[in-house]
């Protein structure tokens, strides 16, 4: 069928150029203006052209050209060759004989065979593609969220087990350090002992040469010989240097072990996201009978009530009624601060800038020193008062509030506000025994809270939940502080 262009509302246009349609080809299905008629006949002359004015033209069926004979119209379709021919064909050509059948009729079956597929395609094929497409769309949607969330949990898992490997070779520094010490101090001590001996010697041997051209009768007869104490020579120092071991079994294991410590990583045979650090195991030796006292601190303090460490080499204490010192590992006194606490603080930690805070009973509150002047960082509620402290590495503040009738639970503030309470377990019981005995607490490398109720004899372990994990009885009668570390 012929295609018309339109550069105008109602405006057909000749086929062949620009100009209005004035004539139509029934035969071609062309339009055509006056001037384009001849040239049309002339391209195709040997075919039969009905011309007629446009607004008489038909809209039929275009019989092609016979390729086997010029000038004929194909007007029928061999079904044996499945292609148009003409009459000549049929009657005295290659198609002799063969089967046919009108070509409006192949034409119209044909139509109707599209127009039935392309009903099937809309029914069924497009909206099943258009199913899958939305499926397909959502997949990859979730796929991208899926990877995205396994980066963020991979990113996650590598930064808790590296801060758990950075924990244990700190811990394996820290023993180097410690067991190095008690060699050092030991060497130190019998170099010191030998040039102790060296100048006694160097002055006995003075001595003697002045003996020797000596006419004093009474001082020469007084002379000791020391060849017996010096022929024994003081005993050599045993050094025991601390023996690092550490293997790799076919990348399955890594161990490493160090006087009684031992760190473990292993690898599992079907790792999960959504494991935990707990895969990174350390197991502790019996290290009491490597621990060594390196320094004794002198304090004048009529009684001790606590420390905290502040750096490697400091600590500020209490317990000389209103005043918290600061002083370093010789004693020395580098800061002190007066509280205007009634009966002196009742405990003291230290937050990770290094900031003292401080409780005071009586006022119900816990205090910051900054700018050596006091500031009430929290107040707590009503008829409860604030006893021991502990700073966590999160930066929440840890305190342990004691009621009225003796009733203990530990506050977990996130600045001044309250972000957790630890006073019951699961079933509803009290973890804490009542009491008017403060309760000791530390917070371990994952986490947990290890508290030590003097009221119970008890060392009782809380989560970061608040749930009670494990308890420890002591077994002593009298009351003591059990001081939880985690090595």
């Amino acid at each position: 069928m012929a295609t018309s262009k339109s550069w105008a509302q109602d405006v057909i246009t000749c086929d062949l150029c620009d100009k209005a349609a004035q004539q139509f080809c029934n035969s071609c299905q062309v339009c055509l203006c006056e001037t384009c008629v001849k040239k049309h006949r002339d391209e195709f002359k040997s075919l039969m052209h009905e011309i007629v004015p446009f607004l008489e033209r038909k809209i039929q069926v275009m019989f092609p050209e016979c390729r086997e004979h010029s000038g004929q119209r194909c007007e029928v379709n061999c079904k044996n060759c499945n292609t148009p021919v003409c009459v000549k064909c049929i009657g005295l050509g290659p198609h002799k004989g063969h089967d046919v059948e009108e070509l409006t009729e192949t034409h119209e079956n044909k139509v109707r065979k599209i127009k039935s597929e392309t009903e099937e395609i809309k029914a069924n094929f497009i909206p099943k593609y258009l199913r899958e497409n939305h499926k397909i769309g959502n997949t990859l949607s979730e796929t991208k969220s899926k990877i995205e969330d396994l980066g963020k949990e991979t990113k996650k898992l590598r930064k808790l087990w590296h801060q758990e490997v950075d924990n244990i070779f700190d811990k394996i520094d820290s023993l180097s350090l410690c067991l190095g010490e008690v060699n050092l101090n030991a060497l130190q001590g019998y170099h010191n002992k030998i040039r102790k001996l060296i100048s006694e010697i160097n002055n006995t041997v003075q001595l003697n040469e002045k003996l020797i051209n000596s006419n004093n009768l009474f001082e020469v007869d007084k002379y000791q010989s020391k060849l017996k104490e010096y022929q024994d020579f003081p005993e050599h120092v045993d050094l025991k240097f601390p023996f690092l071991d550490s293997g790799i079994d076919k990348g399955k294991e890594l161990s490493i072990e160090i006087r009684g410590f031992r760190a473990t990583l292993k690898h599992m045979s079907q790792p999960s996201l959504s494991t935990d650090v707990s895969r990174l195991t350390t197991i502790i030796g019996k290290l009491m009978d490597i621990v060594t006292v390196i320094a004794t601190i002198p304090i004048t303090y009529s009684g001790l009530l606590g420390v905290v460490c502040v750096g490697e080499a400091g600590a500020w204490i209490y317990g000389d009624y209103k005043n918290i010192t600061r002083i370093d590992m010789h004693g020395t006194v580098k800061d002190k601060f007066t509280t205007t606490c009634a009966n002196g603080p009742n405990g003291i930690s230290v937050t990770r800038g290094r900031e003292l805070v401080y409780s005071d009973y009586n006022r119900r509150t816990v205090n910051i020193i900054r700018d050596g002047k006091s500031q009430t960082l929290i107040t707590t509620p009503e008829g409860w008062t604030p006893e021991r402290l502990c700073c966590t590495r999160s930066g929440d503040i840890l305190v342990h509030v004691c009621g009225h009738q003796g009733n203990n639970k530990l506050i977990r503030y996130e600045g001044k506000n309250i972000k957790q309470e630890i006073s019951k377990e699961g079933q509803g019981n009290p973890i804490f025994k009542g009491g008017f005995y403060s309760l000791f607490m530390t917070e371990n490398n994952n986490g947990d809270v290890c508290v030590s109720d003097l009221n119970a004899n008890t060392v009782v372990v809380v989560d970061k939940t608040g749930k009670s994990g494990s308890d420890m009885t002591v077994s002593q009668p009298e009351k003591k502080l059990y001081l939880v570390l985690q090595v």
